[in-house]
């Protein structure tokens, strides 16, 4: 009883403290409309804190809940007007004061969301990836999780089976955006693309220059063409003839078009320009570019080089889709170039950047394509009483090849005496390439030329297969001036060994990866040096 008598007091000490300042009533509410006391008033005399506790008189108890409003209420009307910095965005009736209602609902945060992407042999993988994720994020998490090598050359494809289109989302594009586009069909792929910024390597001879027209005068230098492509004030205009379906009818019709940052037109009078001969095919601003995968077949395209402006709301009809067709891939991808352009302007140029300044700002021993243990070496030169460091590059690589084709001839040597190899030098120079990204087995001609043609014409882009003619010989195809090439590899006999070669015997390698890593580093017979390898990942 005693403690129960000292926390009361104490409790009643707090009080009367508080009363100085606010008054109280019986209830416990702040009386904040009564006036203060006349001055005229004699003070009463302060009662001992035992003979205001009456312990035998009920306490009235307001519910938590209304205490939690009530307080509320005396806190925001306590707080003091936020002046608005812009009186004159109000209207006549509103007072220029920022209230709570006038202020814009708080941001909410990126949920999570659950994404399917496939790869080109038809393995998927589901990915769980936040709302605001661009493709490039999408693509760098994928490319760590099957264990590639990030070249910044990998892409995400919107593919729509149904309709035969497929495109590569740009990397600044928002997935599960595009996703809300896409139908039930439709599906992602994951995939290298080459060519994806192929126009700012080379722009000046990117497009032909009958092609392009400027609205005011260039110098034709690189600089100059960028500008502008990328300058939002500039008019470039793109022209040509194209093959153009008719909409809901089957028929084609070669007409010349002209694609403007307004749209894309068609002229209703041969060649002219003039805006009462112009009419509008496609609008570029709710609409995407795509690919025909199988124009011909799907909708009697007169050639196989097809491409479609496809508006953002179209999932499944084919209706309201504008075909067009060109009559060499050269001409398509100018087009598709073109028109990623005009869409996104300097958006554009800086998803190209933003690779090249992140290379830039690595160490140029961070490079991903080596691993840590060989980062720690160096090349070395035993043939001198001592050893020494061999800092010149090129000496460096010749040395690396010596020592590479010194392994192979002593690898030989242990297996021909008898070594505990499980294969036979002539078994192991025929079946160890299968192992290599490059190599994409029995594939037919087509097939190869469509791999090829999906991940970027570009020069030095190649895969090696089996050859359908031959059963003992290989086939090199090589991407060169957007121009696909085919070079068959033939088996040679000399001295009872087994040689592969391009040339008729005038060079010869004793297996498929000498001879890759060898037109690497030089042309020979070929038009160009092997450049890039089409590759095929499992997810």
């Amino acid at each position: 009883v005693s403690d129960m008598n000292a926390s009361l007091e104490s409790l009643y000490s707090a009080c009367n403290m508080q009363s100085d300042t606010v008054p109280l009533l019986q209830n416990g509410q702040h009386a904040r409309s009564q006036p203060p006391a006349s001055a005229s008033k004699p003070a009463q005399p302060q009662a001992s804190p035992r003979q205001k506790v009456q312990r035998s008189q009920p306490v009235h108890i307001l519910a938590v809940r209304r205490l939690q409003e009530e307080d509320q209420q005396f806190r925001t009307s306590s707080l003091p007007a936020i002046p608005n910095p812009f009186p004159e965005l109000c209207g006549p009736g509103s007072p220029p004061v920022v209230t709570a209602s006038s202020l814009p609902p708080p941001t909410q945060a990126p949920t999570k969301q659950d994404v399917k992407v496939f790869s080109e042999d038809g393995t998927s993988k589901v990915v769980e990836i936040l709302t605001d994720m661009t493709a490039r994020d999408l693509c760098q998490l994928l490319v760590y999780k099957s264990h590639c090598v990030d070249d910044n050359s990998w892409t995400l494809v919107e593919h729509h089976p149904h309709l035969g289109l497929e495109r590569f989302l740009e990397d600044h594009e928002l997935v599960v955006q595009v996703e809300g586009t896409m139908g039930s069909e439709s599906k992602f792929l994951f995939r290298k693309n080459y060519a994806k910024y192929e126009f700012f390597k080379n722009p000046v001879n990117f497009f032909p220059e009958q092609m392009v027209t400027w609205c005011q005068q260039s110098n034709g230098s690189q600089t100059q063409l960028l500008q502008n492509f990328l300058n939002a004030s500039s008019c470039p205009e793109i022209q040509g003839f194209l093959h153009v379906k008719e909409l809901g009818r089957k028929s084609w019709k070669k007409l010349y078009v002209c694609l403007r940052r307004s749209g894309l037109y068609c002229s209703t009078k041969g060649t002219s320009k003039e805006p009462r001969h112009l009419q509008l095919l496609a609008d570029l601003e709710e609409s995407n570019i795509f690919f025909l995968i199988a124009g011909k077949k799907q909708y009697s395209a007169p050639t196989d080089h097809g491409l479609c402006i496809k508006p953002n709301k179209v999932k499944n009809e084919a209706k309201e889709l504008r075909l067009l067709c060109a009559e060499d891939e050269q001409t398509r991808i100018c087009w598709m170039t073109a028109f990623r352009l005009l869409k996104y302007g300097m958006l554009l140029y800086q998803n190209y950047r933003i690779p090249q300044q992140r290379k830039a700002l690595l160490s140029p021993f961070a490079t991903p394509v080596r691993s840590v243990s060989e980062n720690s070496l160096v090349a070395m030169d035993f043939s001198g009483q001592t050893g020494r460091v061999i800092e010149n590059p090129a000496e460096a690589q010749s040395a690396a090849l010596e020592e590479g084709h010194a392994w192979r001839k002593r690898s030989m040597r242990m297996n021909i005496l008898g070594s505990q190899s499980p294969l036979h030098p002539s078994t192991l120079s025929t079946v160890i390439h299968r192992t290599q990204h490059w190599f994409h087995g029995r594939i037919t001609r087509e097939e190869s030329h469509r791999i090829i043609k999906q991940q970027g014409l570009v020069d030095g882009l190649f895969l090696l297969r089996d050859s359908q003619s031959n059963p003992k010989a290989f086939v090199l195809t090589l991407c060169h001036h957007q121009k696909i090439k085919n070079f068959q590899i033939l088996p040679f006999e000399d001295e009872g060994q087994t040689f592969f070669t391009l040339d008729d015997g005038n060079t010869k390698f004793s297996d498929l990866i000498q001879l890759v890593d060898f037109y690497q580093l030089n042309k020979g017979v070929l038009p160009c040096k092997l450049k890039h390898h089409c590759i095929r990942v499992a997810l």
